[in-house]
């Protein structure tokens, strides 16, 4: 047994499952999408107590001595991102985008990625909005699946780049929580960070499906202050 609970028959169990009529070569594509995601979730479950640690008061040399690299090494690695203040549900909505491009064949993350990637985290105060407005998740998945741009011919490998307006859309989230008092970025201040971008495929959807900027701004405060009571 694994510390994470999952075994290596696990993923090729569900994998098989999922696609029953797959080739052995799609199998291959498919497992390489995978992999990609299981390290970029590694990589966010280390940066996470690396923060955490340095909360504590932790020396980057310390924690260089823990990853097993140098001092320099460590700060180059764990470096402040725009996703250092996302919790780890909205980091998660982040690894589905890159999943959903991949997916896509796309060569970049664009908003309706993000959008998708929302959608994708149940545990997220966007995918109660997101429902409690239109009470449909099929209705939301056809709309986001009607504006994404045709599939590509090959999945990227490693990193792929946001498109400027994804980058725009996480800036206005960062705004969003400022403008709420929020420290924390969640996946609700995603949410407006998207529809703020009002040229974008997302905001377009999301308008298309009824929400105005300035409603989804008051839902989120309302729903935020009764989580925190």
């Amino acid at each position: 047994m694994s510390p994470l609970n999952i075994s290596l028959a696990d993923l090729i169990a569900r994998l098989d499952e999922e696609l029953p009529d797959a080739g052995g070569l799609a199998r291959i594509s498919e497992a390489q999408v995978r992999a990609l995601t299981l390290s970029d979730l590694g990589d966010q479950l280390v940066d996470h107590y690396v923060g955490k640690a340095r909360q504590s008061g932790a020396s980057w040399s310390e924690i260089g001595d823990a990853i097993g690299v140098s001092k320099q090494a460590a700060q180059q690695r764990h470096k402040p991102t725009p996703f250092e203040r996302f919790t780890d549900l909205n980091r998660h909505s982040i690894v589905l985008a890159q999943e959903a491009a991949r997916t896509y064949k796309h060569d970049s993350i664009g908003t309706e990625h993000l959008l998708l990637g929302l959608l994708g985290e149940p545990r997220g105060l966007a995918h109660e909005v997101l429902m409690a407005k239109t009470e449909s998740e099929r209705r939301i998945r056809d709309a986001i699946e009607e504006a994404m741009p045709p599939a590509g011919e090959k999945a990227l490998r490693g990193h792929i780049a946001f498109r400027q307006e994804s980058k725009e859309a996480i800036e206005q989230a960062l705004r969003a929580a400022a403008d709420l008092g929020h420290d924390r970025v969640g996946t609700e201040h995603s949410l407006l960070g998207l529809i703020r971008v009002e040229e974008s495929p997302a905001a377009r959807i999301l308008r298309n499906l009824g929400f105005t900027s300035d409603e989804l701004h008051e839902t989120v405060g309302t729903a935020t202050a009764a989580r925190d009571r």
